[in-house]
């Protein structure tokens, strides 16, 4: 297991405040040191800010692309790996349409959108400008590569330390820890003699990682006046088959993910999740990003994994949609066809749920992919059986949804 990030959670102002980022970085770096003296790696230190019209000193949107750059300045004379600027706002459509300059006028700054949430209902006008957003950051770049930058959100709270979907909640400083634990599921299962043997030796490895991670971590923010917010323990990959997720659940008996039984195996792990006591914050599911997992890239290619799949494990837990390499045509009518099925999981489930999806120019349904990126590996370019949505669900209006009522 590994710390994919630590993430710092804070309020910069506008203008950006370096006072402020270089006391949150260098309580990061400190964590940091200490986490890797109890023999955890930590890959990246992040930082991630509100939602820039509910910043001190609101950002109007002509000015997001210029405080992305100044946080990325301050990012890196701080020794931070990335940073986040925080999600557009229903209420503020106009905030959806410079998210493309945002990204193009940085190399290391995440943002997002949010498309549906519990005080907001699913607004269909946000999820078709995610929609847009994303089919314009699409050619930024010729291989579509910076729409990993960007998620569209549904239901997901502050304080999610796992980029894209990372932003505050306008309070005082904050951390947290993001794992890459795959490998601790992957362990678990491969070495079981019986499921009941698995689900004991997975709880436990979770719980005994969490203890020492919050151990250190609580520590560490006290001694810099900031709050501790908890542990988003997902089992996140990294493209190597003994971290993969995809391994996991094949472990089980089930001859590929996506074929019947993946069902099981995913709730069987998210059932171990929910049972590990630890201090929890973002989302503390499973991740199932098509890209950065060796095993579900695969099945992807193969053919075995789905779109439709996938929206229906996000019904389990977990991120929802991510990293799902798309042709460099599809319209924005059907990517938001897509993103208000997800709002809707979110909002009935009660669970948070992104969408980062990327259209990849000039590449058909079938067409390999290759990025050199280390996170990210090889697979094809997935169908996504969706058109544009017409009459009620058409417009521009609200869909309200509530939970369900056990």
């Amino acid at each position: 297991m590994k710390v994919r990030a630590l993430t710092g959670f804070v309020d910069p102002g506008w203008p950006i405040n370096p006072e402020v980022i270089k006391s949150v970085a260098t309580c990061l770096d400190a964590c940091r040191d200490a986490i890797q003296e109890v023999g955890i790696e930590v890959q990246t230190l992040r930082v991630a800010t509100p939602p820039p019209s509910e910043m001190k000193g609101p950002v109007p949107p002509a000015e997001r692309a210029s405080l992305a750059q100044k946080l990325e300045a301050e990012c890196f004379a701080n020794g931070v790996d990335y940073g986040a600027i925080g999600p557009a706002l229903p209420d503020e459509p106009e905030g959806y349409d410079v998210i493309p300059e945002v990204i193009a006028a940085t190399e290391s700054v995440f943002t997002s959108g949010i498309f549906a949430d519990p005080l907001y209902g699913i607004s269909l006008h946000a999820a078709q400008s995610c929609a847009q957003a994303i089919h314009e950051s699409s050619t930024i770049s010729p291989d579509g590569f910076a729409n990993l930058r960007f998620a569209a959100l549904a239901n997901v709270p502050p304080g999610a330390p796992f980029f894209p979907a990372a932003f505050h909640d306008g309070g005082s400083p904050a951390i947290a820890i993001a794992t890459e634990a795959a490998d601790v599921a992957v362990d678990a299962i491969l070495n079981a003699s019986s499921l009941e043997s698995a689900r004991r030796h997975l709880v436990v490895a979770i719980e005994d990682h969490a203890s020492t991670l919050s151990q250190v971590a609580q520590r560490t923010a006290s001694k810099h006046d900031l709050r501790f917010l908890g542990i988003d323990f997902s089992l996140a990959p990294f493209p190597q088959e003994t971290r993969s997720i995809g391994t996991a659940m094949e472990a089980f008996g089930i001859p590929a993910a996506g074929l019947s039984g993946t069902v099981a195996a995913a709730t069987f792990i998210i059932d171990c999740l929910d049972r590990a006591e630890f201090s929890r914050t973002g989302f503390c599911g499973l991740f199932l990003p098509v890209l950065e997992d060796s095993v579900l890239a695969a099945r992807a290619a193969e053919g075995k994994l789905t779109v439709t799949h996938l929206l229906l494990y996000a019904t389990l837990c977990g991120t929802g949609l991510d990293t799902i390499p798309l042709p460099g045509d599809v319209t924005p009518g059907a990517m938001a066809s897509l993103l208000v099925d997800l709002g809707a999981l979110a909002l009935r489930h009660n669970k948070p749920l992104t969408a980062r999806l990327m259209p990849i120019p000039g590449k058909n349904v079938g067409d390999e992919i290759h990025y050199d990126f280390p996170y990210l590996t090889d697979s094809r370019v997935m169908n996504l059986p969706a058109e544009l949505l017409e009459g009620l669900l058409g417009g521009s209006g609200v869909l309200d949804i509530g939970p369900r009522i056990s």
